[in-house]
């Protein structure tokens, strides 16, 4: 009795030990898309008035847990019973995923349009702000689904050949990781410039080290908040490009001279642009039909 008692731990350690190994190897594989989605939620968690970041980012952080909680067991039963329809899902994705990125192009280039739309916000209410806030986390949370299924579908396919509890354990780690450490990482971010505040107030003396760090942070939040602004829009044409380069072996065969990132890139640009016609017709079309 006592020695399959003991039999029965040793095969929950082999296991174990087995998940962490691949938890490792799939951590690695999905390395690059954990970086595009640290530089796509800091874009996407920034805008707000300094009192409602933390809040922002916690509504953002839970629908990112939610997400997470419905894709896992989607995608297991999808790679047990119907494995076809990951490609579909994740090309849908990447449409949704070039379409922002080219969206924030488009707004980049039409600044009287960003003006107004910035003028607009200065007059909202309370009611029309928390609306708009509430808009803005709605599309934070839609990036992120796209962006976790990527993740978890790039895990999932790292630990295939293991059996089915090692293949579970590995894939919600790194599913995991992906909120925790991202969305961790972004408070971090967006609150710089309240650390340095704090550092500058403390300081004692006038020129102290202290001080000079706190100013440092201070001074830094809008240029890190910009580049990640720039980082994650091409982030997400490139991680747009890579699920249409990697599936659609036409798309991959006519650029494989190309350097993989450019080719991405130049993909995740067009199917952007595309979506982002489509998009505007529409709207212009909805407006004359009324």
């Amino acid at each position: 009795m006592a020695t399959g008692f003991f039999a029965v731990f040793d095969d929950i350690a082999m296991l174990l030990d087995d998940a962490a190994a691949m938890s490792k190897v799939a951590t690695k594989k999905t390395a690059g898309i954990l970086g595009d989605d640290l530089a796509v939620n800091a874009q996407k968690a920034s805008g707000f008035a300094a009192s409602r970041e933390l809040p922002v980012l916690w509504a953002i952080s839970k629908g990112s847990l939610v997400n997470k909680a419905i894709i896992l067991p989607v995608a297991f039963l999808l790679s047990a019973l119907a494995p076809w329809m990951i490609v579909p899902i994740l090309m849908a994705g990447g449409i949704y995923l070039a379409f922002e990125g080219a969206e924030k192009i488009y707004e980049y280039f039409r600044p009287h349009a960003n003006t107004q739309q910035r003028a607009e916000r200065a007059a909202f209410n309370e009611a029309e702000f928390l609306d708009y806030e509430r808009k803005k986390i709605k599309s934070a949370i839609t990036t992120d689904f796209i962006l976790s299924v990527e993740i978890i579908i790039i895990a999932l396919g790292t630990v295939m050949e293991q059996p089915l509890p090692v293949q579970i354990i590995a894939v919600t780690v790194v599913a995991f990781l992906a909120t925790v450490g991202v969305y961790g990482i972004v408070a971090l971010i967006i609150r710089m410039d309240d650390v340095g505040v704090m550092l500058i107030e403390r300081s004692g003396t006038r020129h102290s080290i202290m001080k000079r760090i706190g100013e440092i942070l201070v001074q830094a939040l809008p240029k890190v908040i910009k580049a990640l602004t720039f980082i994650g829009t091409l982030a997400m044409l490139l991680v747009a490009g890579g699920i249409f380069t990697h599936n659609v072996h036409v798309i991959h065969d006519a650029l494989q001279g190309l350097p993989s990132m450019i080719a991405e890139l130049l993909v995740g640009a067009v199917v952007g642009m595309a979506a982002l016609t489509v998009e505007k017709t529409w709207v212009a079309l909805k407006a004359v039909l009324r």
